[in-house]
This record gives C-alpha cells, sequence and structure tokens, in this order.
C-alpha cells in the first residue's frame, strides 16, 4: 500500500483523538510522530506535543507551554519557507484559531483534531503525559474512552543525558569540568521525566494491554520495520508504506560530551530504575532499551 497523506477538512467538527503516545522524553516519540503521520488512516496535528493534560495537571510546565506553541509555529513556518511552498490557507487560519484564542479548555483541545477527515483517527503525542500526577491518568482514561496509548522506554542513562544535553543547548550552557557535569546531573527533572518505576505502573493499573503498548527505544534501530508493523498490529491498523524508517530525528551532534565519571554517578543514580525494569520487564526487551 502506498502512502497517502489525508486531506484536510477545515470544516471538521471538534472531535477527540484517538491515539496518544504518552513519553518517555527524548525516546524516540518524533520518530513515532513522523511515521504514523505518513499512515493513510491516522491524522496528525502539523505540530506535535499538544500538551494539553500536562497543562491541567502539572502546574509547573505553564510557565514553557506558551514557548512551546510559539516555537512550534515557528518551525513549521520555517520549513515552509525552506521548501519554498506557502502555507495552505487552511492551515493558516487552523494556526490562528489554535494559538490566538483561548487554549487549554476542552472545546480547544477537541478543536485541535477538527480537520482530521473522516475515517482518520487523530493522534497527539506528548511525552510529557506519561509523567501526570495518578488525578491526571483517572482524567485521561475518563475523557478518553476509546482511546489506545503508547509508551516508548528507553535506557534510563542515555535518556537521561540525551535530555541533558538538549537543556544544556536551549540555555546555551556547557560545563567545563568534571565539577561542573557533577551540577548538572543533580537537576531532578532529569529524574523525574524517566522515572518509569513511578510512572508505567500508573498507566497499567488504569490501561491493559489492549490499551497500552509498551515498547523499547533500541528497537527502532534494530528493527523499525518490526516495531512499527508491532505498532499497526496493536492500533488494528492496515500496513502502509513508510519513508525514512531508519532516519533519525533529532539525532545528537556530538558536540557535548558527559565525562565518564558524571555518567557513573547518574546510573548510581538511576539504579531503582534499573532494578524497577528488570523485576518487571522480559531479557528481550531489557536488550532492546538502547
Amino acid at each position: 500500500m502506498s502512502v497517502a497523506a489525508p486531506v484536510w477538512d477545515p470544516e471538521g467538527r471538534p472531535r477527540k483523538p484517538r491515539i496518544i503516545g504518552i513519553g518517555a522524553q527524548k525516546a524516540g516519540t518524533s520518530w513515532l510522530s513522523e511515521i504514523l503521520a505518513q499512515h493513510p488512516k491516522i491524522w496528525t496535528p502539523p505540530f506535535k506535543e499538544v500538551q494539553f493534560f500536562n497543562h491541567r495537571f502539572i502546574p509547573e510546565h505553564r510557565q514553557w507551554l506558551p514557548w512551546h506553541f510559539r516555537r512550534s509555529t515557528e518551525n513549521l513556518v520555517r520549513r515552509h519557507v525552506a521548501s519554498g511552498e506557502p502555507i495552505p490557507a487552511e492551515m493558516a487560519v487552523y494556526l490562528a484559531r489554535v494559538t490566538e484564542g483561548e487554549m487549554f479548555t476542552d472545546r480547544w483541545y477537541r478543536g485541535i483534531f477538527a480537520p482530521a477527515p473522516q475515517g482518520t483517527r487523530p493522534i497527539d503525542i506528548t511525552p510529557e503525559y506519561s509523567t501526570l500526577p495518578e488525578e491526571g491518568v483517572d482524567h485521561v482514561r475518563d475523557y478518553l474512552p476509546k482511546a489506545q496509548f503508547i509508551y516508548i522506554l528507553r535506557h534510563p542513562v542515555d535518556r537521561a543525558i540525551s535530555q541533558l544535553k538538549m537543556n544544556l543547548r536551549r540555555k546555551n550552557r556547557r560545563p567545563a569540568s568534571l565539577a561542573d557535569w557533577l551540577v548538572e546531573i543533580e537537576d531532578p527533572v532529569l529524574l523525574d521525566r524517566g522515572d518509569y518505576a513511578t510512572y508505567l505502573p500508573r498507566w497499567r493499573a488504569r490501561f491493559g494491554p489492549d490499551r497500552l503498548l509498551v515498547l523499547p527505544f533500541g528497537r527502532i534501530a534494530r528493527d523499525p520495520e518490526g516495531l512499527i508493523r508491532d505498532v499497526e498490529a496493536f492500533l488494528d491498523l492496515p500496513a502502509a508504506e513508510y519513508r525514512g524508517l531508519r532516519k533519525k530525528v533529532f539525532a545528537a551532534t556530538g558536540d557535548l560530551s558527559v565525562p565518564d565519571e558524571a555518567r557513573a554517578a547518574l546510573r548510581a543514580r538511576l539504579e531503582p530504575q534499573f532494578a524497577f525494569l528488570e523485576r518487571t520487564m522480559p531479557p528481550a526487551f531489557l536488550a532492546d532499551l538502547r
């Protein structure tokens, strides 16, 4: 089957997403978004990460969400300029509607997915959802009774280091010594985003294997075709052809190198995550974490 991107329906009625990518951050969600956006039975918004549920249940996230949507819109415009193609009129109207009015209401969230044509399933991939508190996951369960969820787990140290490098680049900061690196790895956000021992049981308690698919990050590089077929089977989608299955999305540039001593210190801090994974995941899954 050849891939054909679904046409937008500018007059579409507000609707809820049916597929949710909940994380983890720096664990292949951008790759998953780019691949699934090509499936003719899936519709994805023009920007990744809608950030709806974490806005409601994680107050500290609200301070950076305006920046997130500004950056997402600017990146979208930049891509169109680089391609030499103007943004379609219906997309410009859509972007104005979802970024200039009242945001993060129930109607706003359903309006995000309104252009999805009939016969397609809208998708929201927002890694921050994995970190929702108990009441947040309860709300998701009740608000999206038909949705299915995908959670990609990555080797805890690799994931934390990837996040750390991203944060340092955004702040234009470069640790100058081992002592500086040891300070950087104390950032509690690094542990929070990869706290599988807390978050995975929280989601599994509310969603069985027919609703929640947990995947190891390493399969994206080792077996992307097999992984995406597993995703299609989970979502009960027909097989499609995809471009860029082996393409790295947001690959590391190598301009920052974490000292071995700092990596070892981070490994010690993340020991509870390794213990949890070894206790709960089969050996084949663990072998594919990186």
